[in-house]
């Protein structure tokens, strides 16, 4: 393919599309990306081969849903490496760049790199003035930081909620902040300011029709129900969780909402059923090329230990292996029993 400036910016208006379908769950939002994909690949190359990368970062930035969603993680990291490889302008858009391409390796598990590009942005972000950037790099570093320390975690969200005080709660920078505050608070063991913070957040989207804050809050705020003793609450919240994901076909997303169901079937002593599901969420995780991040990883290992208890080895063993075969169809169909076991 040729490109020229008119096809380059036609390609970045419709992979930024796709992102903003994508972001509300419209169904195969992916779809008209995924069919011009080796055109926007020429496109990214255009880019970087006539030095534009402040450009090029603009569309990778447009891209990070759909490299994510779509199992194609090392291709985002591979095409952020190149364009953020020279200088660049040190302005907004390369300070996002640098945050998506944290945010990405991130979810593949590379968090030392991820912690580098969120430093990288936040500093950058800070030399600009831009607190809705700073926020949103301060809330990729809380993510790192859950791994070994959820209160250093809870200290970067406060002072991103400092830092975007005069900002509306749909700032992307504070509304990433308050998301991952909600998990923070957790791991920190205070589950009432947890069910808080994330049923606020819930609330909000419910009546604002965001399928995809709903769909992420439901999944947190279980997370919580369970560790209340809630599990009635924690399960209705979970099943809402896996039924919005269905909307979209994200192998990584749809492992993490099952991973969660999966822990309240296993503390209601559905051992079998659990065991069954999990299976399929770890399946699902590792076809899409990514990782448990911390909050998900601590329930996944509480579940495994729930069922080692309850079940035989060999019988825990057969129905993880029958959830890790299954489609996502019918992982979906069997976690909310609309088949029989």
């Amino acid at each position: 393919m040729i490109v020229d400036a008119a096809e380059a910016q036609g390609l970045y208006e419709l992979a930024e599309a796709g992102r903003a379908a994508a972001r509300v769950h419209v169904p195969d939002a992916e779809k008209p990306i995924e069919a011009r994909y080796p055109d926007i690949q020429a496109a990214l190359q255009w880019h970087l081969d006539r030095g534009e990368t402040s450009a090029g970062c603009q569309l990778a930035n447009a891209l990070v849903t759909f490299w994510l969603g779509t199992n194609r993680i090392p291709d985002g990291d591979a095409w952020f490496s190149r364009l953020l490889a020279p200088p660049g302008e040190a302005d907004a858009t390369r300070a996002l760049a640098l945050h998506g391409h944290g945010y990405l390796v991130f979810w593949g598990g590379e968090h030392d790199r991820a912690a580098e590009r969120f430093r990288e942005s936040l500093g950058l972000a800070a030399s600009l003035d831009d607190a809705s950037l700073q926020a949103l790099a301060l809330a990729g570093l809380a993510r790192v930081a859950l791994y070994t320390d959820a209160a250093e975690a809870v200290r970067l969200l406060r002072k991103a909620l400092e830092l975007t005080r005069d900002l509306s709660d749909d700032d992307p920078g504070r509304s990433s902040a308050v998301h991952v505050l909600g998990p923070a608070l957790q791991m920190s063991g205070d589950l009432e300011g947890a069910r808080e913070v994330i049923g606020q957040r819930l609330a909000a989207a419910e009546r604002q029709g965001d399928a995809f804050v709903v769909w992420t809050e439901s999944a947190n705020l279980s997370m919580v129900e369970r560790q209340l003793g809630n599990l009635d609450r924690a399960e209705e919240l979970s099943r809402q969780a896996v039924d919005t994901e269905t909307a979209r076909e994200h192998d990584i997303y749809l492992g993490w909402t099952l991973n969660g169901l999966a822990a309240v079937t296993a503390a209601k002593g559905e051992s079998v059923r659990a065991a069954t599901v999990l299976g399929a969420a770890a399946s699902l995780l590792e076809r899409g090329g990514g990782e448990w991040p911390p909050d998900e990883l601590e329930q996944f290992k509480e579940t495994e230990a729930t069922l080692q208890r309850a079940l035989p080895p060999a019988e825990l063993d057969h129905a993880r292996t029958e959830g890790a075969a299954m489609s996502r169809e019918q992982a979906v169909a069997y976690a909310l029993s609309l088949v029989q076991p």
